[in-house]
């Protein structure tokens, strides 16, 4: 009678463990729940500081953003569309954190020298990205990556 109640306490234990586990999974401390989808959001005002310091223009618009959790910190992918083929040299240009939380990224790029095709949307998109440190990421709630048109947001 013994021997049969070693494997019943073990199994009854282990399932409890398990069933522990799905609530790490919902808090914030799993890192793959620091930033949800991106979404549509209102482009935030420019100032002309940041204009006067980098010439490049803003991309027309920003197609997709990502935050995608890594080791120390995350990575901040975009993806913008020019209105032609032949943009060059595009960035992710931080502004501080403002007192909202919020970290605001400028998506900009080099047109091309010449006249360009136009084409097809996939040819002409540019796909840009940052790395944020952890420790920076402790006082964000939100990243906005912000195009001419429009702006794309994460936020926990």
């Amino acid at each position: 009678m013994r021997v049969m109640r070693l494997p019943l306490l073990a199994t009854l234990m282990l399932t409890l463990t398990l069933s522990a586990c799905g609530g790490l999974r919902e808090s914030r401390l799993n890192p793959f729940n620091w930033f949800g989808r991106s979404q549509a959001a209102a482009p935030v005002a420019l100032v002309s500081s940041v204009d006067q310091a980098d010439p490049r223009p803003l991309v027309q618009q920003v197609v997709s953003m990502s935050v995608e959790p890594m080791p120390g910190g995350a990575i901040v992918r975009a993806t913008g569309l020019p209105p032609t083929q032949g943009h060059w040299s595009g960035e992710l240009v931080a502004r501080d954190v403002d007192d909202q939380g919020r970290l605001i990224y400028d998506f900009r790029l080099v047109p091309p020298p010449i006249a360009a095709r136009v084409s097809t949307e996939f040819s002409r998109q540019v796909t840009v990205a940052d790395f944020v440190s952890t420790q920076k990421l402790e006082e964000i709630r939100q990243i906005i990556v912000q195009g001419e048109l429009n702006a794309r947001s994460s936020g926990r």
